[in-house]
C-alpha cells in the first residue's frame, strides 16, 4: 500500500527543527510510514488478559503483539477489521490509538474510587479507566458537546459499564457543583492535534499558530476548574496529542504558579519516530493538603433553601420512581439470576419512563445535564418493563435466567445483529440473553423455539 504524503505546515515544521534539532528529519520522515492500528480487551467482558488472548485465538485465529505502556492494549494488522465483527458490538474490546492508551495508564486508577474523564468524548479513556475499575466506585464522565456526549455514552453502553454518568455539562459547572470530590481527574484536554497528523491528515489544513495559542487558553480553564474539583492528595493526570510547547510544558508551568498546591510527579512525551504510536504529552500532577472526612458537601447539599421547596415534588417522585422499581424487580424475578441492586449498591433513578441504577456515590442529579446515570435498566410501558440494550450488554450469560448460545457464531451473529429472529430450544419462552462464544450481544424473546429479534432498529448492521 502506498501511503499518502503529507504535507506539513512550514511553521509547524520550523518549530519541529528547532526544538528537535538533529532528531528532526527522523521526526519527519516518520510522517512516510503506515500508522500503527490498536484495541483494549475490556476487562469487564474476561476474568483475565490470558483468557482473552486464549478465546481470541481459538474464536477468531487473529494473532495480535501487546503495547508495552498499557496492560490491556494490543497491536493488530489492519487487514483484520475487528471493527466489523460481531465481538465488537459485543464490547468485547475498544479499538484505540496506542499512545492514546498511555494517559489512563499514568493516572493507575483503581477498583473503589470517584474519578471523573472531564473531556471524555469519544470514550476511549473512560472506558479504559472503567475496565481498570472493574464495576466498582463512581466514574464520572463529562462532554461538553452534546452529539459527542451522545457518542460517549453509547460507548459507555456497549462495553457494559454500570457505574459511569455521563454528563454534558461545562466544566466551569462542574467545579460548582462537584468541590473537591474527587480521587483522580483525567484532563484528556482539547487540542491542536499537532500529533494526530499522521493518523488524521484532515488536522493538517486545520492547523495553525493562532489555533494553538486559542486552545492553549481554553485548556488552563479546564486545568482550573479541575484543580477546584479534586481532593487534597488527589491525583490530576494531563494530556494533550499535541506537540506544542505552549499547550504542553508552558501550560504545566503556567498551571503549577497558579496553583502552588500542586506537585509535579511525572511528564513525559510520546514521539512517533520513537515508538509505536502517534505523538502526545503527559503529566501527573498531585493536590498538596489533608482530604476532609467526611467528603466535602457538594450538589443539592449546596442549596439547603431549594431543597425544602422541593421536597414535596421529591416525595411525589419518590412514588413514580419505587412504582418503576417494583416493575424491574418483577422483570428480574423472572428474567435473571441475580439482584442487580445488592450487586452493583446503587439506587433507582426515573427519568420520564426510563429506569436508571445511579452508583450510590454519585451526588443529587438536580441541575446537570445528565446522560447517561449510571446503568439504564430499561423502560417502564403499561403494565411491563422492558429490558434495555444496555443491561444486556452489561449481564454475562451465566447472571441471565435464560440465554442462546448462537450455533454458528459469526454467521449467526451477523444475522441477529442485521434483526433477524434466532432459533432456540422449543421449552425457552420470554425474554432471552442472545449470546456469541460467551459474550452478551442483547435481547430476544423466546417463544415456540424462535427468538424474536430485540436488537435496537438504530444499531442494526447491513451487510
Amino acid at each position: 500500500m502506498i501511503k499518502e504524503k503529507i504535507n506539513l505546515p512550514e511553521a509547524f515544521c520550523q518549530r519541529m527543527r528547532e526544538f528537535l534539532g538533529d532528531e528532526a528529519e527522523e521526526f519527519f520522515a516518520s510522517y512516510a510510514k503506515e500508522r500503527e492500528y490498536g484495541l483494549r480487551y475490556n476487562p469487564l467482558k474476561f476474568k483475565t488478559k490470558n483468557e482473552f488472548e486464549a478465546k481470541l485465538q481459538k474464536e477468531l485465529g487473529y494473532s495480535l503483539s501487546p503495547v508495552s505502556w498499557c496492560t490491556e492494549g494490543y497491536y493488530y494488522d489492519r487487514q483484520m477489521q475487528p471493527g466489523k465483527h460481531p465481538w465488537h458490538e459485543a464490547g468485547a474490546y475498544y479499538i484505540q490509538e496506542p499512545s492514546a492508551m498511555s494517559a489512563v495508564e499514568l493516572l493507575e486508577p483503581a477498583p473503589g474510587g470517584k474519578i471523573c474523564d472531564l473531556c471524555a468524548a469519544p470514550g476511549g479513556k473512560t472506558t479504559q479507566i472503567a475496565g481498570k475499575m472493574l464495576g466498582q466506585g463512581l466514574l464520572v464522565a463529562n462532554e461538553f458537546y452534546s452529539s459527542r456526549a451522545k457518542a460517549l455514552a453509547q460507548n459507555v453502553e456497549r462495553l457494559g459499564i454500570a457505574n459511569t454518568v455521563v454528563l454534558n455539562e461545562t466544566t466551569g459547572h462542574l467545579a460548582e457543583v462537584f468541590p473537591e470530590f474527587f480521587d483522580q481527574i483525567l484532563v484528556d484536554a482539547p487540542c491542536s492535534g499537532e500529533g494526530m497528523f499522521r493518523k488524521e491528515p484532515q488536522a493538517v489544513g486545520e492547523w495553525s499558530l493562532d489555533n494553538v495559542a486559542l486552545c492553549a487558553g481554553r485548556q488552563q480553564d479546564i486545568l482550573g476548574h479541575a484543580a477546584k474539583m479534586l481532593k487534597p492528595q488527589g491525583v490530576l493526570v494531563y494530556s494533550t496529542c499535541t506537540f506544542a510547547p505552549e499547550e504542553n510544558e508552558q501550560n504545566i508551568n503556567l498551571f503549577l504558579q497558579m496553583h502552588p498546591e500542586f506537585s509535579l510527579e511525572k511528564f513525559c512525551r510520546l514521539w512517533p519516530h520513537k515508538l509505536r504510536g502517534e505523538g502526545h504529552f503527559l503529566a501527573r500532577l498531585r493536590k498538596e493538603g489533608i482530604a476532609d472526612e467526611p467528603d466535602k458537601a457538594c450538589g443539592d447539599d449546596m442549596a439547603g433553601k431549594q431543597r425544602q421547596k422541593r421536597r414535596a415534588s421529591k416525595d411525589k417522585e419518590a412514588v413514580r420512581v419505587e412504582a418503576a422499581a417494583a416493575g424491574f424487580r418483577r422483570f428480574q424475578e423472572e428474567a435473571l439470576q441475580i439482584d442487580l441492586q445488592e450487586k452493583l449498591c446503587g439506587k433507582y433513578v426515573l427519568f420520564a419512563d426510563e429506569l436508571y441504577l445511579l452508583p450510590e456515590q454519585m451526588i443529587q442529579l438536580s441541575g446537570l445535564k445528565v446522560v447517561r446515570a449510571g446503568l439504564h435498566l430499561g423502560t417502564c410501558k403499561k403494565n411491563r418493563f422492558e429490558p434495555s440494550h444496555a443491561l444486556a450488554l452489561y449481564l454475562q450469560p451465566e447472571e441471565a435466567s435464560r440465554s442462546v448460545e448462537l450455533a454458528d457464531e459469526n454467521e449467526g451473529a451477523m444475522r441477529y445483529l442485521h434483526g433477524e429472529t434466532v432459533s432456540c430450544d422449543s421449552g425457552l419462552k420470554g425474554w432471552t440473553l442472545v449470546c456469541v462464544d460467551g459474550l452478551s450481544l442483547g435481547w430476544g424473546k423466546a417463544n415456540n423455539g424462535v427468538v424474536k429479534n430485540h436488537y435496537p432498529k438504530g444499531l442494526r448492521i447491513c451487510y
